[in-house]
């Protein structure tokens, strides 16, 4: 599962077959403090993929900036550029996508319709906002985010 920010819109397309299939970059962020007391972060991008119905609601429903929260796999894949160089490709392949922000929904009307088309937050494990989820202290390698800097949004 990742958290991040759309870094380009998605790019649908179908497989001679009539599948639809979706590509589109993510960046995730981390913050943290050194023990020297400095302030740390790192940004990380992926390449996302998603087929069928789920990549027409990417489709649909995403563009740059967004904020999601995506599950899947990660894939790698041997490709061979127009040079004729071989290239080894990692994707994340996801079955499932909830949108975090609100961005792009003009009225009510569309709000209700874009509800109703993505995955229900309780249905997928994930109850109330995503800031509410607790993280058992085992786990967490970075340091809690200001208030004031998470609500920022990423300049991606």
């Amino acid at each position: 599962m990742l958290i991040g920010n759309l870094t380009r819109d998605p790019e649908l397309r179908y497989t001679p077959a009539g599948m639809a299939v979706v590509s589109f970059g993510l960046a995730t962020n981390r913050v943290w403090i050194t023990k020297q007391g400095e302030k740390k972060e790192d940004a990380q991008f992926h390449r996302i993929v998603a087929w069928n119905k789920l990549a027409e609601l990417c489709s649909q429903l995403l563009s740059k900036g967004r904020r999601i929260y995506v599950e899947g796999r990660i894939q790698y894949r041997e490709i061979v550029d127009q040079a004729g160089v071989r290239k080894q490709v990692s994707e994340i392949v996801i079955d499932d996508m909830i949108v975090l922000d609100n961005k792009g929904l003009s009225n009510n009307a569309d709000h209700a319709q874009a509800e109703a088309e993505m995955p229900i937050a309780e249905e997928n494990g994930v109850i109330g906002d995503i800031g509410d989820i607790t993280i058992p202290d085992e786990i967490v390698d970075e340091a809690p985010v200001a208030e004031d800097k998470k609500d920022q949004e990423m300049p991606f």
